[in-house]
């Protein structure tokens, strides 16, 4: 599968399952919200304390699997991942790009102020995966 035809498939949804390798190297599985950017990058937003974020911080290598609503067509994204800054200052650049991410999945927010000093009070920070391969079964 091409990598463009997977993210084709994953652009209008944003409900995926994060596996990460834990350090006795079997897989560690979470459900996600992620947002899909125009560059290609995979946005995901966690906290700093996280399982998932500690084991990319070890070993920085993702899969994301998305499945259609029928859960019969599929793709699974495998990518590198970087990993922000975790929001030190509401208007540092990691808050800044949460509140994008924000808006990329659930649209505006009454109080971006508090939004703000929320993601630093949580300890949040994104994880940007950048896809390498992609595989799956997907219907048209």
């Amino acid at each position: 599968m091409e990598i463009s035809d997977a993210l084709d498939f994953i652009r209008e949804r944003h409900h995926a399952v994060l596996t990460t390798t834990k350090r006795d190297g079997r897989p560690q599985l979470s459900n996600i919200t992620y947002v899909l950017g125009d560059d290609g990058i995979i946005r995901i937003s966690v906290t700093d304390g996280r399982a998932k974020t500690k084991n990319l911080r070890r070993d920085p290598r993702a899969s994301l699997h998305v499945a259609q609503s029928d859960f019969w067509a599929y793709c699974v994204i495998e990518a590198d991942v970087e990993i922000t800054p975790v929001a030190a200052d509401p208007h540092d650049a990691t808050a800044d790009a949460l509140v994008d991410y924000f808006r990329s999945v659930v649209g505006e927010h009454g109080d971006w102020e508090e939004y703000r000093q929320a993601m630093v009070d949580e300890g949040r920070l994104l994880l940007l995966l950048k896809p390498t391969h992609a595989y799956g079964m997907l219907s048209r």
